[in-house]
């Protein structure tokens, strides 16, 4: 992953990059807040919204602005000096003068760009072993991880809550367990960047083996069945309920006690089933692969 000079990621933003996919962010780009950029080419001087979802394959030009919420999905290309909105993402116009004032305000009159190179940093002698999650007990109520999951550092797991086999917990993860109910997960779930899992009093939430959610997602009380994959930024609400082998596409908000069958393709906001799956969905590129992590290190 590269990020440009004098560029900024504001609270919760998530980048995340592959060997196969790697981001890159130009200079003096702006991405808002909880905004999710992942495999993704951003141009310079963009803004990027709060909430916004760049998946895999998308290619921003320079001077673009991106609506608060917009899903750009797999392979859009943007063009330069481009207003893009909706979920999913067009392009509403082009830049106007007003827009570029904009722009130009927000970096302090400057649109220039900066000459200086980039600077290489190695971490081969300031790495360390990462210790693995912030664990807190409610009351009479603890977690339990298994010993083979792994917790990014600041993973937070609180109250009545049950980690499996293999899971893996990524970097701002909130999982709450203390409000009178329980959080199952199974064994070998991928839970990443910045998703939030809670409860209402008396509800519970339960991830079946194999379950993937992808970064900046929130989970209210629901129960996801084994091998479902939620994309980015997605929302599932209270009491909704799918089946085994479900995708569910970025940005999606599946509404309280919304239910689906097994391998439904579930998509929009609110969601509906646009088509039924005839086989598991594959594990999306940007899963972290468990032969990365015995090398996982912190940054001292």
């Amino acid at each position: 992953m590269s990020l440009g000079a004098f560029s900024a990621l504001r609270e919760d933003a998530v980048v995340v990059g592959t060997p196969e996919r790697p981001t890159t962010i130009g200079e003096k780009t702006v991405l808002g807040c909880r905004s999710l950029v992942m495999g993704a080419r951003v141009g310079s001087l963009c803004d990027i919204g709060d909430g916004a979802v760049l998946m895999p394959g998308v290619t921003l030009g320079d001077r673009c602005l991106v609506g608060e919420g917009t899903v750009l999905p797999p392979g859009m290309t943007v063009p330069d000096q481009s207003v893009v909105l909706g979920r999913p993402g067009q392009v509403l116009r082009m830049l106007s003068a007003e827009d570029l004032s904009h722009l130009q305000q927000r970096r302090g009159g400057d649109l220039s760009l900066p000459a200086a190179p980039l600077t290489l940093f190695s971490a081969r002698d300031r790495a360390e072993d990462a210790p693995m999650g912030q664990l807190y007990a409610f009351r009479d109520r603890h977690p339990f991880v298994h010993p083979t999951a792994t917790l990014f550092s600041s993973a937070e797991v609180s109250g009545d809550v049950v980690i499996g086999a293999g899971a893996i917990i990524g970097a701002g993860v909130k999982i709450t367990g203390d409000l009178n109910g329980p959080v199952r997960i199974g064994a070998r779930v991928q839970i990443l960047e910045n998703t939030v899992l809670h409860l209402q009093p008396d509800t519970m939430l339960v991830l079946e083996e194999g379950v993937v959610v992808g970064p900046g997602c929130v989970l209210h009380a629901c129960n996801l069945g084994a091998g479902t994959v939620v994309e980015p930024g997605a929302i599932l609400c209270e009491g909704s309920h799918l089946g085994k082998g479900c995708h569910v596409a970025a940005g999606s908000l599946v509404k309280a006690r919304a239910v689906f069958p097994d391998y439904a393709l579930v998509e929009g906001f609110p969601a509906a089933q646009v088509g039924t799956r005839t086989s598991p969905p594959e594990p999306p590129r940007w899963v972290l692969r468990p032969e990365d992590l015995p090398g996982l290190r912190r940054m001292g």
